[in-house]
């Protein structure tokens, strides 16, 4: 398999998926629109943007939920999704929430207000509401993990999603973490095949 990347996006959450599985895998960047290498990623990925994961058959998939679902299903050892319906429907309520809305609701409003509205009289505005979606999505999730080591009663896919939100939230200064969120990151950044994976990204 191959992980298209691009350093700090929310790729990173897939690509500490693939090093808990422990699955052989690589990775290469992608390009970002405006670039001359960008046409030639098309090619690969007509939608031009990652996560974007080659599989072994070489057929492209694309999507954070869906490529975070296909991991958890073909890596059934894991047990990173339940195997009963309202246990599997829940931690896929709580990954689409993360990524729909708390990422790109939320934080693509509080990072890049441009994306929103062409005036830029407006970008103060929508960056405060896009740090109030964020912010009340980092607080679900507090209330949600109360505690306990994860999300749900065991590591998830869902957890993976969350990660990547909290580790933008620690890198880049946007919202806050409370103590249950702050240590749910800490407990996967210290897992060492996570913090090389993502760690990678910036030197690779």
């Amino acid at each position: 398999m191959k992980l298209y990347f691009l350093p700090g996006a929310c790729q990173i959450g897939i690509h500490a998926l693939l090093a808990e599985i422990g699955q052989p895998f690589e990775i290469e960047k992608a390009a970002r629109p405006g670039t001359p290498e960008f046409e030639a990623y098309t090619q690969i990925n007509p939608k031009g943007k990652v996560p974007a994961l080659i599989r072994d058959d070489g057929s492209l998939l694309t999507e954070f939920p869906v490529i975070a679902l296909y991991l958890a299903r073909t890596n059934p050892e894991r047990e990173l999704i339940p195997t009963d319906i309202e246990g599997e429907i829940r931690v896929l309520e709580m990954l689409e929430y993360l990524v729909s809305t708390v990422h790109m609701q939320g934080y693509t409003r509080a990072r890049r207000p441009e994306k929103f509205t062409p005036s830029e009289s407006d970008h103060a505005a929508v960056r405060a509401q896009g740090l109030k979606i964020f912010q009340a999505g980092l607080d679900r999730a507090e209330r949600q993990i109360n505690g306990k080591d994860w999300l749900f009663e065991t590591m998830t896919i869902a957890d993976f999603a969350l990660f990547y939100l909290e580790h933008w939230c620690v890198l880049n200064g946007i919202g806050s973490l409370g103590p249950s969120c702050q240590a749910h990151h800490d407990r996967l950044w210290s897992k060492v095949e996570i913090r090389r994976a993502v760690e990678s990204e910036l030197i690779t």
